[in-house]
C-alpha cells in the first residue's frame, strides 16, 4: 500500500498520518518499522516510518470510523505485525497486538490486548457483546493500558501494606497515580541502576560476596510480579479520573508479549 493510501485510511477516523522513510543516524539501527505519535502545529498526528521496500506489506485491513480506530499490518521476515491505531479519551495512540492472537478486525484486536483473566471473566459474567470494548463494564474498569477488576473477596487485600498516592507505569511512560495501593506476593530482587532489573536474594548475595564493593550501591528492595490492588482515585493527565470505591485487582495489557512493540515508540 503506497503512503499516500495509508494516509488516507487515516482521514477516517479523523487522524492525520504522515507516512516516510525511516530517518538514518550515524551508529544507530535503523528500524524496518517505527510509528510514534508525533505534534505540530495542527496537534497530533501518527508518525510511520516504514522501509520503502516494505510499503507494499504494510496496509490498513480494518477501519471503523464509528470507533474512531483502524488495524495496521505489517508484513515482515519475522512474520506479520499489527498495530491498533486509534483515539482513546483525549488522545491518539498505538498498541502493538499480541502475534499469538488471530487478529484480523479491530474488534478482534480489542480483545487480544485484554489480560486473559479479563476475558474469562467477562465469559463468567455473561458481559455483553457491544459492551466489551467500553471502558467499563460489569468485568472491569479501564484507563490507559491499565485494566482495574473488583476483587470479589476484599479480606484478601492486606491494608496494612496501603501506600498512599503511588505511582503504577510501563516501561518509561507518564505514571498513573493511585490514592491507595497495595502489592501483595512476588519475587523479592534487589534493583539499583547497575542492575535495573532486579537481583535475586541469591544472585544478590552471590554477586556481593564476589564483588564486596558493590555493597555500596544503592540498593533498593523491590518485589517482581506482585499481585498489586488499588482503591480510591487514579489519575492520569491524558485520562479521565477514575474512582474505585472498592478494591480492584491492576491487570495490565497484553501488549508487551508482542513481537511487534519493538517498532512502537509512543508510550502512555
Amino acid at each position: 500500500m503506497c503512503m499516500q493510501k495509508i494516509e488516507r485510511q487515516f482521514t477516517r477516523i479523523g487522524a492525520r498520518a504522515k507516512v516516510h522513510a525511516p530517518v538514518v543516524r550515524r551508529w544507530v539501527t535503523t528500524p524496518e518499522v517505527s510509528i510514534d505519535i508525533g505534534n505540530d502545529a495542527a496537534g497530533e498526528f501518527f508518525d510511520i516510518a516504514v522501509q520503502p521496500s516494505l510499503l507494499a506489506e504494510t496496509q490498513v485491513i480494518d477501519v471503523q470510523p464509528s470507533l474512531r480506530h483502524l488495524l495496521l499490518m505489517s508484513r515482515q521476515d519475522d512474520g506479520k505485525h499489527k498495530f491498533l491505531c486509534g483515539h482513546d479519551e483525549r488522545h491518539w495512540f498505538v498498541a502493538a497486538v499480541p502475534e499469538r492472537a488471530a487478529v484480523s478486525t479491530v474488534k478482534t484486536a480489542f480483545d487480544a490486548l485484554k489480560p486473559p483473566a479479563v476475558r474469562a471473566l467477562e465469559n463468567r459474567l455473561g458481559v455483553k457483546p457491544r459492551k466489551r470494548n467500553r471502558r467499563r463494564n460489569e468485568a472491569f474498569i479501564r484507563q490507559g493500558e491499565w485494566f482495574f477488576v473488583p476483587v470479589e473477596n476484599p479480606a484478601l487485600v492486606d491494608e496494612r501494606l496501603a501506600l498512599r498516592n503511588e505511582p503504577i507505569a510501563r516501561g518509561g511512560g507518564k505514571p498513573h497515580m493511585c490514592e491507595e495501593l497495595v502489592r501483595q506476593g512476588g519475587q523479592l530482587v534487589y534493583v539499583s541502576n547497575q542492575y535495573p532489573n532486579g537481583l535475586t536474594e541469591g544472585q544478590h548475595r552471590r554477586l556481593i560476596s564476589r564483588k564486596p564493593e558493590l555493597r555500596h550501591l544503592h540498593w533498593v528492595a523491590q518485589r517482581r510480579n506482585p499481585s498489586v490492588f488499588v482503591r480510591g482515585r487514579v489519575r492520569h493527565p491524558d485520562h479521565k479520573r477514575i474512582v474505585l470505591n472498592e478494591w480492584h485487582q491492576v491487570l495490565m495489557n497484553t501488549e508487551n508479549e508482542s513481537i511487534a512493540m519493538r517498532h512502537v515508540a509512543f508510550i502512555d
